[in-house]
């Protein structure tokens, strides 16, 4: 059973779709194993994606991250990784597979509704930031 961390970004949480992204996950197979909202700080942006530092994005991207509430979430299930990045859909959502939540939420390539982790070990890694053992059932 893999664990997967998702990230529902400001946008979409302002657009009050929370209730429906979960609902892709549930309806496909991923069981949700911890849930918060909170309020991301500037440092914790800055230290969650402290891999794209060098990016020329960064600094729009930590921006956005702390411009409203998110929705963090470990999400469990076969495939977990694989599978809540099937459901998300291509990054750029002009890009992405109808259906999926980036094609039916997201306004940009950088309001992009939801963050997924890319590969198991990135995932423990992300799971340990925002998440205690204890709060994981």
């Amino acid at each position: 059973m893999e664990q997967t961390l998702s990230i529902i970004k400001p946008d979409a949480v302002a657009k009050n779709v929370i209730g429906k992204i979960i609902d892709r996950f549930e309806s496909n197979g991923l069981r949700v194993a911890a849930m918060k909202k909170l309020q991301l700080s500037r440092a914790d942006a800055e230290a969650f994606y402290a891999v794209h530092k060098d990016r020329p994005f960064f600094g729009e991207l930590v921006d956005f991250m702390v411009s409203g509430p998110v929705v963090v979430s470990v999400l469990e299930g076969e495939n977990a990784v694989a599978k809540n990045r099937e459901l998300m859909g291509a990054t750029d959502p002009k890009e992405a597979a109808p259906g999926t939540i980036r094609a039916d939420f997201a306004e940009s390539i950088d309001a992009n509704a939801v963050h997924g982790s890319d590969s198991l070990e990135n995932a423990a890694i992300e799971i340990a930031f925002f998440f205690a053992k204890r709060e994981i059932v």
